[in-house]
C-alpha cells in the first residue's frame, strides 16, 4: 500500500528517510537541497521520527557526523549539493574506505565560480571516482523509492558501501509530482536492521580506521574495488525485491525506443525525460532515435551498457558537466573507454550542455540526433566534443 501526496522531489527524499526509520541525520543547509533536512527536522521535532537531528557548522562536519554515527552501528542519512558536497570531499573517500552503508542524497548544482544555484551535474562529476555507489534518478517517485532501495544495497554485508542518490537541483528538487509514499511497515519489512559484522563496541572494542604503509594500502583499496564490483548484481536483486513488494522495477538503466534506434541519445537524470518527447517527434517523421538513460553510474555495469550501446550506428552523449582539460565530458570518457578495444565500435559524439541551468530544450535534442546522423552520413565525427549552445561558439563542420 501507499499513500499519494502532491510533493517536491525533496520532500519525496525526506518522507523515504522518515520511513527508513533513521538513527542520526546530520545537516548543514545549502540551496537547493536544503528542504530535504528541513522537512526532516520537522519529523524529528513533531515526533514522527526518533531520530538524533544534528544540526552542525559545515558539510565536512554532516558527513564527518554520520561517518562516526555509521561506524557505531547506526542507520544515518545526510543531504548536500555543490559547494557543500566539494567541502565533503576528503570525507567520501574515508566513508568508502571504512565501508560505512551511508545513504547521502545530492540535488545535483553548478560549482562556482562564478557562483551559481542552479542546476547541472560538476558537483558529483567532480567526487564520481570517490567509492561510493551512485545512482541517478529522473523523477520524485523514483528518488522516493531509490532512497529505500540505497539502504537496502547499502547495508547488505556483502557490499557495505554508502551510496548517494542525484538528482537535478530545481529542476527536480523543488518540482511537484504525485508521489506514492510507501507505507513505513511496509518499507521496514523491505529494510530490517541487519547485524553489521564490524562495528565500534565498548563491550567488544576494535579499531576502525587504522593507519596503513605501502605494504598494505594496495590491498585494502583493492578490497573496495572489489566490493564495487558486486553491486550491479546486489542491486538487481534489490531491484527485483523492490518490486515484489511494491509493484515498481527501475532495473540499472532505463531503455527507450532502442531496438532499431540507429542513433541513440545517451543521458544521466532529468534531461531523459526530456529526451523522450524529442525521440517521439523524431520518430514521427520517420527517424529511427532512442534513449538510453543509465541509472546506476558507479560502479558502471559495463557489459550491459555495452550490449545496448553497440546495436546503434551513432550515439550523442549529453554531458551536463566538463572534465576542464580533457578530450568530452564524464559521461562521453567511460563510453569511449568501454569500447576502447574494439574494431566496431558506433560513432561517439559528445555533447556538453545545461550547464549552471541553461535549459536542454526538447528541439536542442533533436538537433543533437540530426548532428550525429549528418557526422554518420560523413562516416566520420568531425569534432567529437561540442559545447552545444555556448555563444559564438562553432560546432566544427555541423
Amino acid at each position: 500500500m501507499a499513500h499519494r501526496l502532491a510533493l517536491s522531489t525533496n520532500y519525496a527524499v525526506a518522507y523515504a528517510v522518515k520511513n527508513c526509520d533513521v538513527d542520526v541525520i546530520a545537516a548543514y543547509p545549502i540551496t537547493p537541497q536544503t528542504s530535504v533536512v528541513e522537512k526532516l527536522s520537522e519529523f524529528v521535532a513533531d515526533g514522527e521520527l526518533d531520530a538524533e537531528f544534528v544540526p552542525v557548522e559545515s558539510e565536512h562536519s554532516a558527513l564527518s557526523a554520520v561517518v562516526g554515527a555509521s561506524a557505531a552501528g547506526a542507520r544515518v542519512f545526510t543531504a548536500t549539493a555543490s559547494q557543500g558536497l566539494a567541502l565533503m570531499h576528503e570525507i567520501l573517500f574515508i566513508a568508502s574506505g571504512m565501508r560505512l552503508p551511508i545513504v547521502m542524497s545530492i540535488a545535483n548544482r553548478t560549482l562556482s565560480m562564478p557562483l551559481n544555484i542552479h542546476n547541472d551535474h560538476q558537483d558529483m562529476m567532480s567526487s564520481r571516482d570517490c567509492g561510493w555507489v551512485q545512482m541517478y534518478v529522473s523523477s520524485a517517485q523514483e528518488a522516493h523509492d531509490t532512497i529505500i532501495q540505497s539502504y537496502r544495497l547499502a547495508e547488505r554485508t556483502d557490499i557495505l558501501l554508502p551510496v548517494c542518490v542525484c538528482y537535478d537541483g530545481y529542476v527536480l528538487s523543488h518540482t511537484y509530482e504525485p508521489v506514492d509514499v510507501r507505507e513505513k511497515s511496509e518499507v521496514l519489512e523491505y529494510v530490517p536492521r541487519v547485524d553489521r559484522p564490524h562495528v565500534l563496541d565498548p563491550d567488544k572494542p576494535i579499531t576502525i580506521g587504522v593507519m596503513a604503509l605501502p605494504n598494505y594500502t594496495y590491498e585494502f583499496k583493492y578490497q573496495l574495488v572489489d566490493a564495487l564490483t558486486k553491486v550491479p548484481k546486489a542491486l538487481e536483486e534489490v531491484d527485483k525485491e523492490f518490486d515484489k513488494r511494491f509493484g515498481v522495477s527501475y532495473g540499472l538503466y532505463e531503455e527507450y525506443m532502442t531496438e532499431d534506434a540507429e542513433v541513440l541519445l545517451v543521458a544521466l537524470g532529468a534531461v531523459a525525460s526530456t529526451a523522450k518527447v524529442a525521440i517521439n517527434r523524431l520518430r514521427e517523421k520517420g527517424v529511427k532515435a532512442g534513449l538510453f538513460r543509465p541509472r546506476l553510474y558507479r560502479p558502471i555495469p559495463v557489459d550491459l551498457w555495452k550490449r545496448i550501446l553497440e546495436k546503434a550506428k551513432a550515439l550523442a552523449i549529453v554531458d551536463r558537466a566538463i572534465a576542464f582539460g580533457g578530450v568530452g565530458g564524464p559521461l562521453f570518457t567511460d563510453i569511449a573507454t568501454i569500447f576502447a578495444n574494439d574494431r566496431e565500435k558506433p560513432l561517439m559524439m559528445n555533447f556538453i550542455a545545461g550547464i549552471g541551468g541553461r535549459d536542454v530544450t526538447v528541439n536542442n535534442l533533436i538537433d543533437m540526433v540530426n548532428i550525429a546522423f549528418k557526422a554518420l552520413e560523413k562516416g566520420r565525427v568531425e569534432k567529437p566534443c561540442i559545447y552545444y549552445g555556448v555563444r559564438g561558439v562553432d560546432y566544427g563542420g555541423y
